[in-house]
């Protein structure tokens, strides 16, 4: 099967609604969420559940923390997510908040991708056993 390296924009559009094409590991059943920025900057947005009020996932693109991280995604999730471009998808780092920025952590073995063309999205589970589930946001 054939991979494709997506370039991973720093700036996260906002999107009214996703659809989650599966849900999120845990959350069956769910599949419309909002994607909002939360700071002026663009960097913190939430995916905000539309069928669960009050439950939200901390997200953000991985360049600002993480420039050299390049997930390679199959082809099959293009087909999944409807998409025609890799230049229409943008990739997101699902947080674990802490009790300060220092002790945050992303998952970067699992992104959240979204086709902004579609509004469309895909919790990916990375095949690259050093890639964590818990990667401190900050050094």
């Amino acid at each position: 099967m054939e991979n494709t390296t997506m370039s991973v924009p720093t700036d996260v559009p906002e999107i009214p609604v996703i659809e989650l094409v599966q849900p999120m590991p845990g959350f069956p059943g769910l599949a419309r969420f909002a994607l909002v920025q939360v700071d002026d900057d663009g960097v913190l947005c939430s995916l905000t559940s539309l069928d669960e009020p009050g439950l939200r996932f901390l997200v953000v693109p991985p360049t600002p923390f993480f420039p050299d991280y390049a997930p390679e995604v199959e082809e099959e999730v293009l087909g999944e997510l409807g998409s025609s471009s890799v230049d229409d998808l943008v990739v997101l780092c699902v947080l674990t908040a802490g009790s300060s920025l220092a002790s945050t952590t992303a998952n970067l073995a699992a992104p959240v991708v979204v086709d902004i063309s579609t509004h469309r999205a895909l919790q990916v589970v990375l095949d690259d056993p050093s890639l964590s589930v818990a990667t401190p946001l900050i050094a």
